[in-house]
């Protein structure tokens, strides 16, 4: 009799435990259910999601740092430009009519793809070094992300995910 409440206890804990299981959403190309919406962009030259897409940048040499982001096809839409760039922590300073944008004009897409050219000495000329800015280090994430702004044909704005730089040696 003491068997049988063990057993039929551990099996309601188990019934219980898995029914209380439910899947996990998450954001980023290692999850199988990841829905970027109707007009996916994509960062085409990521190195890594960490979890935003993450491009590198080099101390040595020209310390370039290039963002190429692309429209899916299947969109049905094709990219315009690059209305608006900045470099910050969150997604209000794009989103914010008042803020100091990294770009004076707008970039020109072709082919469905634009690319925002920029280096570690201009990122530093508009967002200069600070406690909540450090100086680029090697093997380090730059304090702000870059946050865009753009314009499809149909006039309609998109918001991609923000975009991380990871300066390497």
């Amino acid at each position: 009799m003491i068997l049988n409440k063990k057993t039929t206890t551990l099996f309601f804990l188990t019934v219980a435990v898995l029914g209380g299981c439910t899947k996990q959403h998450g954001i980023g190309p290692n999850y199988s259910d990841y829905n970027p919406g109707a007009n996916p962009i994509v960062v085409t030259n990521a190195m890594d999601y960490r979890p935003d897409p993450t491009v590198s940048t080099s101390l040595s040499g020209d310390s370039s740092i290039t963002i190429t982001l692309a429209l899916s096809s299947t969109s049905g839409r094709s990219l315009k430009q690059i209305t608006e760039v900045i470099g910050s922590t969150s997604y209000a300073s794009i989103q914010n009519p008042i803020s100091k944008f990294y770009n004076s004009a707008p970039i020109a897409a072709a082919n469905n793809s634009v690319t925002f050219k920029t280096s570690i000495a201009e990122y530093f000329q508009h967002y200069p070094v600070s406690p909540s800015n450090p100086k680029a280090t090697a093997n380090a994430e730059l304090s702000n992300r870059f946050y865009f702004q753009l314009t499809l044909d149909d006039g309609s704005i998109v918001y991609p995910t923000p975009v991380r730089v990871l300066v390497l040696q």
